[in-house]
């Protein structure tokens, strides 16, 4: 058979790219090796953590808010098998409606894994042994990422275990160690805590989320320490072994102490690597980066010409929404269209509670780069919406340049703080300054109004309600 374009991989952002260049008239091929579409975002990754997220949240207010809201539930309690039969429900319709997009969009689907036999032909081999092999005028990489772990740790995917395996344990852990401060430890670290584990976060860097705004990392610290959290800082970890069903983490702390941490699970949460295994990248001779992941030029075109590479396996940030707008780009490209992508435009979210959020530029980065600039910022508190529901922790920050007022950054901890940020995602997209948002009339009693004050207090120095 010979296509178009043959997508390689069906998470986010092949699937979308797939979808988007169908839509353009192309003749299309999606390859999983997998049985089910929707890659790591929608089986083992966005979707089940969020599900679990939000059921272990219902929990955690039932125990803990439903008696001042006039509630009484005597002796709240779970079931953890329902939450993940719940969860594993959500997945099978989530990946179901990929599969329906693909029969809709008439992209044929090959099961199998998918590997380079030249720069315009893939190899599809399938489990039960066979193969077959296709032709693509053009190829799209995007087979995501795995789970890192470090050099001296091995996952035994039991007790020592990375984010697949904490999203399908069949016991809430006594007391869960969590390696690493990171979106990834945060969120699985939240729904153990609410549903009764100890939970103990050790990270290497000074700060939890050191890549996220220092004021942002300090009330994310302050709320989680507030839900009984522990945090270690600055602790290196050195090893990881297994007693039985003990988890014995060593690390270095700041003053070069060693010490030691002993729980039930250790889940490992280090981060993600590009995963090109079983590609055969070499048979296109295709370019890779010291870091593993494939080397593409602004137009998200590799050294090989016809074969692009979008979402984890490229630069960037691995984030499920920035590889679909990479897959976008790319079927649109190669339609003979002009797309574009602002790579400072793309939200970084971590759904604990309070969620955090942010667009554009830290206080740091526009330090680093010597922007003359202003900050304003409000806290949730001060809000009516907030104080009605009970959800006053966090606050809006918004940065903007000195002279022109032009929105540079926002940082945002707080209830429903994910969607909130594409508020002001597209009034940077459009070169928002903060007088404009500040001067655009918010509902009232809304979480929003916290943005409006944000941005008058970058403005002008003066909200109205603090």
């Amino acid at each position: 058979m010979k296509y178009d374009i043959i997508v390689i991989g069906s998470g986010p952002g092949g699937y979308i790219a797939a979808v988007r260049a169908s839509q353009l008239g192309k003749k299309v091929a999606i390859i999983e090796k997998y049985t089910t579409l929707g890659g790591t975002c929608l089986n083992v990754g966005c979707i089940p953590s969020k599900a679990l997220l939000d059921s272990s949240h219902h929990y955690y207010d039932a125990v803990h808010h439903f008696e001042e809201h006039g509630i009484s539930v005597e002796n709240p309690s779970f079931d953890f098998q329902k939450m993940l039969d719940r969860k594993a429900k959500v997945v099978e319709q989530t990946t179901g409606g990929v599969k329906y997009l693909m029969d809709k969009n008439k992209v044929d689907v090959y099961e199998g894994l998918g590997s380079f036999e030249d720069a315009t032909h893939v190899k599809v081999s399938k489990s039960d042994g066979s193969s077959e092999t296709i032709e693509g005028t053009n190829i799209i990489i995007a087979t995501g990422s795995k789970p890192s772990t470090l050099p001296f740790i091995t996952l035994d995917k039991d007790r020592i275990i990375s984010s697949t395996e904490a999203l399908k344990l069949k016991e809430v852990p006594k007391h869960l160690l969590v390696i690493g401060g990171g979106v990834i430890g945060l969120e699985l670290g939240s729904v153990y805590k609410r549903l009764g584990a100890d939970v103990s976060v050790i990270e290497y860097a000074q700060t939890i989320t050191p890549t996220m705004d220092k004021d942002v990392s300090k009330e994310l610290t302050k709320v989680l320490k507030k839900q009984g959290v522990k945090f270690n800082l600055s602790h290196g970890v050195t090893a990881v072994e297994r007693k039985g069903d003990e988890v014995i983490v060593t690390a270095t702390n700041k003053k070069g102490e060693e010490v030691t941490f002993s729980g039930d699970y250790c889940l490992v949460a280090v981060g993600r690597r590009p995963f090109t295994d079983g590609l055969a990248l070499e048979k296109a001779e295709i370019k890779v980066t010291e870091r593993g992941q494939i080397d593409v030029n602004n137009h998200l075109q590799t050294n090989v010409s016809n074969i692009y590479a979008i979402g984890d396996v490229v630069r960037g940030a691995m984030l499920a929404h920035k590889a679909e707008e990479e897959g976008v780009v790319v079927a649109e490209y190669l339609a003979g269209e002009k797309p574009h992508i602002d790579y400072n435009l793309i939200p970084g979210i971590i759904y604990t509670w309070p969620e955090v959020a942010a667009v554009g530029k830290t206080e740091d980065e526009l330090k680093a780069a010597n922007v003359d600039y202003k900050s304003g910022k409000f806290s949730m508190r001060a809000l009516g919406r907030s104080r009605a529901s009970g959800d006053i922790d966090g606050f809006v920050k918004v940065l903007a340049d000195k002279k022109t007022d032009e929105i540079l950054g926002v940082h945002m901890v707080g209830a429903r703080v994910a969607d909130l940020i594409m508020e002001m995602a597209v009034a940077m997209e459009f070169k928002a300054s903060a007088e404009d948002i500040a001067r655009i009339c918010h509902g009232h009693p809304t979480y929003s109004e916290a943005v409006k004050e944000a941005a008058k207090a970058a403005w002008d120095g003066k909200p109205l309600n603090a």
